[in-house]
């Protein structure tokens, strides 16, 4: 790979990773800390702008993303156009309840991801982590793929009880203490979930230790969607 194209995908990471860590930071701040700050020249400026400013990207740039890579780009870039001009027309309201936009991102992010990973619970279809599993070590023994199971149930649940803990918060717990679950404990939760389940992997198949984690089977997944690859078939146990 020439040195200009490994420096553009380096930084691009960097900037990917940069805006993930500076999010839920903004987010925080902007629902703990709805004060005023004080712009360059010295008129106050309400945090509230930043607030909703910040609320709206993700949904903003998902949206964008996906109509930039729709046949029918310019009627999709039109639609959010108008969605983007409706909430500048109602700026005000949209400062007054940012905050609920930020709920909104993260009670539907986790309910999305539960979906994601319940759905191939249901009969007839692959858990999602024995997918995962297979594209990693092949065809897996009946413990392998009986903790697989395990494991999809365990991050369905996950997702689920994420998305109650934040609206139970939000409707009965000072703003400031739903932040800190919302945007502060997000992706440390997600991180606990990754070593827990090492930790439990190691207590029932010690002999897995150095046989990959579920984020190569993450990977190896993705890598297979953008190939287009057929899914895998429900799995057999390995004799």
């Amino acid at each position: 790979m020439p040195l200009l194209a490994r420096l553009l995908r380096t930084g691009r990471w960097v900037l990917l990773a940069g805006l993930a860590a500076s999010y839920p930071l903004l987010a925080h701040y902007t629902t703990a800390h709805q004060a005023a700050a004080v712009s360059a020249q010295g008129q106050p400026v309400p945090l509230t702008l930043v607030g909703a400013l910040v609320a709206v990207a993700p949904a903003t740039l998902i949206a964008l993303a996906v109509a930039w890579r729709s046949p029918r780009r310019t009627l999709w870039l039109a639609a959010l156009a108008a969605v983007l001009g409706l909430l500048a027309w109602q700026r005000a309201l949209l400062e007054a309840h940012f905050s609920w936009v930020y709920l909104a991102d993260h009670v539907v992010s986790n309910v999305l991801l539960g979906v994601f990973f319940g759905r191939t619970l249901l009969p007839g279809r692959t858990p999602l982590c024995t997918t995962f599993a297979i594209m990693v070590h092949g065809p897996l023994s009946a413990q392998m793929l009986r903790y697989s199971r395990q494991v999809t149930v365990a991050w369905t649940t996950f997702f689920a009880t994420v998305a109650a803990i934040s609206l139970l918060l939000f409707g009965f717990a000072p703003r400031e203490t739903w932040s800190v679950f919302a945007n502060l404990l997000a992706f440390p939760l997600v991180a606990a979930m990754f070593v827990a389940e090492y930790a439990v992997r190691l207590i029932k198949m010690p002999w897995m230790r150095y046989e990959g984690s579920i984020l190569d089977g993450v990977r190896a997944y993705l890598r297979s969607s953008r190939e287009g690859a057929a899914p895998a078939a429900p799995p057999q146990p390995r004799s």
